[in-house]
């Protein structure tokens, strides 16, 4: 009884702690663009974990790999693509509406936890691919007109970070006896954060 009320304290936490964040670009420079490779390191470590949507996300995208049991392949292949998201930003390519698309995108993710869906192969390739790519683009404009080595760095702490929080929910929903709870609690928190981006999309939250 005790560990369930735990777990639903921590989802309200987890909740309340979405409604009062931004929904979008977040920054561990203080939205400044990083001049040296230090802080474009740090900007990428910093980013997705700062930015709770994107880090809803990725968290989901672990839980539905570990869900599907069928390796990290596709874990990789969405960090490639957060990071190809990231180089689309940086050509000067116009993505409409993409922070209510960020906010879609983790809403999908946090349904199909929540549901418990295993998704096929193909499915989940081209689920993690536009997620990816969405939170990659929204990603790459707190890295826009950096330096070289600012920017390397960037991709490489970016990197480096998301595919560590993957891998993490992914080995942690692998290793549970039991996934309903847990799977429930983090679907409904990673819904939670989906819809707050949007609805600051589109000017419903401030």
């Amino acid at each position: 009884m005790m560990s369930s009320i735990t777990r639903l304290g921590a989802c309200a936490g987890i909740a309340t702690l979405a409604m009062q964040v931004p929904a979008f670009a977040h920054h561990p420079m203080g939205g400044t663009t990083p001049v040296t490779f230090l802080q474009g390191l740090l900007s990428g470590l910093g980013h997705p974990v700062i930015g709770i949507d994107h880090l809803a996300a990725i968290v989901g995208a672990g839980l539905l790999a570990a869900l599907a049991r069928r390796g990290v392949a596709p874990l990789l292949a969405f960090s490639a693509a957060l990071i190809a998201g990231v180089g689309v930003h940086l050509t000067g390519a116009d993505v409409p509406v993409s922070e209510l698309l960020v906010g879609l995108s983790t809403i999908a993710i946090g349904v199909l936890v929540l549901m418990r869906q295993s998704i096929g192969p193909v499915a989940a390739a081209c689920l993690f691919a536009v997620v990816g790519l969405l939170h990659g683009y929204a990603l790459g404009e707190s890295i826009a007109g950096a330096e070289t080595a600012p920017l390397v760095a960037y991709l490489a702490g970016l990197l480096i970070i998301q595919t560590a929080i993957a891998f993490g929910a992914y080995a942690l929903l692998v290793r549970l006896p039991t996934r309903a709870i847990p799977m429930t609690i983090a679907g409904v928190v990673v819904v939670l954060v989906g819809g707050m981006t949007a609805a600051a999309a589109t000017g419903l939250v401030g």
